[in-house]
């Protein structure tokens, strides 16, 4: 609202360009006592650089509340910047500033604020519909600012969490036995906020959660599981409005026994981390059934069931070993794949590709390739980064390696966004490393107000 509160209290308008050529309408309305009175003046042809009264003073006892001003560009061909301000006699303070192309016109509205129109009518820079559009994204630690160039009617925050860290490979000093890779790292959850503008301050800080560290390099010379992935980190919208991080993906154990991989995460709560029996789901957790905002269980004897908007799970092993791909989720992060083991042979098992989003698959996988086993191992690739509809994509387990003096390849980093990250693969031969797990993917928030 803009008032006028003495006889001195004007509203001028700052043309920056002579040549061109500017229309003002001003309507008010006063109060004096409790006695309403309207008012409105046109001011016509501007065609210099200068300063202009578009809006007087109200008389003495008076306020003069501005209920519309709208100025127009008439001109076929120049343009001209234009500043609006409040002059009380002696400061003036700006209280719009643009410019103006031909055609173009700003509208001043007691109850919509400030908007710009383009030569056909349409609100500048948003379409024909005429909807005011304000788009702030993060990709780390920021702060969100309220629109002041109309008046917010609604603000939408999309939230990804960050995905939870790839499982390093095992380390064996015996080629004839089986020996494991990591397991994939969980998806970060994605989330909704609509919230009404009023509730927020003028200012909000966003906290983007970073992707789990993945396990480290496994080097010794003697028998040892790899390390476990962090869980990735929880993204908030003022304090209040959160995603959680995504479980990271068990250390791959050096034993013919399960590798889990990290939980997806719920809308309630972070993924757990892998273990013997896979990662738990983020609250409210589900193992069968998905549904809107469940986290999703990692699992050692099957591909993770797909999930909409909660986390997808990350690729495990199980004691065979048998090696299964990187959950899937419509929403949320895509689970890693599971980095590659070795059996009691000793023969290689390839690891598993990381899973996607922005779809709902029961075989899993479609996220960053695995890499290969052999006697030259890979490292999985990452994953890619998520778009405005869907999370990022698991990363690809770590090949795994019983060539002597050779390491084991490492899990692909998990796609920001919420990605897992993938699991790193294993070797036997002393003084060579066990693949380091894949980082997860950092989380993110866009905020639309309209």
């Amino acid at each position: 609202m803009i008032i006028l509160a003495s006889t001195s209290d004007v509203i001028r308008v700052i043309t920056g360009t002579t040549g061109s050529a500017i229309d003002c309408h001003a309507s008010w309305v006063d109060n004096s006592s409790s006695t309403i009175t309207p008012g409105r003046t046109n001011t016509a042809s501007i065609t210099t650089n200068t300063t202009t009264t578009v809006c007087g003073s109200p008389g003495a006892s008076a306020y003069r509340v501005l209920k519309n001003l709208t100025i127009c560009n008439t001109h076929a061909s120049v343009a001209t910047s234009i500043e609006v301000e409040h002059f009380d006699g002696t400061t003036a303070e700006t209280l719009y500033k643009t410019t103006l192309l031909p055609g173009e016109f700003v509208v001043y509205d007691d109850d919509a604020g400030w908007q710009r129109f383009n030569s056909e009518g349409s609100e500048a820079g948003v379409g024909r519909a005429g909807i005011n559009v304000d788009v702030q994204e993060f990709s780390a630690n920021g702060t969100w600012v309220k629109p002041t160039t109309f008046k917010p009617k609604q603000v939408i925050v999309d939230m990804w969490g960050g995905g939870g860290g790839g499982g390093s490979g095992g380390f064996a000093a015996s080629a004839a036995t089986v020996h494991k890779g990591g397991g994939g790292g969980g998806g970060g959850c994605f989330r909704r906020y609509i919230i009404d503008p009023s509730v927020l301050p003028d200012t909000v800080a966003v906290v983007v959660g970073l992707g789990g560290q993945g396990g480290i390099e496994t080097t010794t010379t003697a028998p040892q599981a790899g390390t476990a992935g962090a869980v990735g980190g929880t993204t908030s919208f003022n304090g209040n409005y959160l995603a959680y991080g995504g479980g990271g993906g068990a250390g791959g154990v050096n034993t013919a026994a399960n590798s889990g991989g990290g939980g997806g995460a719920g809308w309630n709560g972070a993924g757990g981390t892998g273990g013997a029996t896979g990662g738990s789901g983020g609250v409210p957790a589900v193992t069968t059934n998905a549904t809107n905002g469940n986290g999703v269980a990692s699992s050692v004897a099957t591909v993770p069931i797909p999930a909409y908007e909660g986390g997808a799970g990350g690729g495990g092993s199980s004691n065979t070993p048998a090696v299964f791909a990187g959950g899937t989720s419509m929403r949320g992060g895509g689970g890693g794949g599971a980095g590659g083991c070795t059996d009691a042979v000793p023969a290689v098992v390839a690891p598993s590709a990381g899973g996607a989003s922005g779809t709902y698959s029961l075989s899993g996988g479609g996220g960053g390739a695995a890499g290969t086993s052999g006697a030259s191992p890979t490292d999985g690739t990452a994953g890619s980064a998520g778009t405005s509809l869907r999370g990022g994509h698991g990363g690809g387990g770590g090949g795994s390696t019983v060539t002597a003096a050779t390491n084991a390849g490492k899990g692909g980093n998990g796609g920001a966004r919420g990605g897992g990250g993938g699991g790193g693969g294993t070797t036997t031969a002393v003084t060579t490393d066990g693949g380091a797990g894949g980082k997860g993917g950092d989380g993110y928030v866009i905020v639309y107000t309209y």
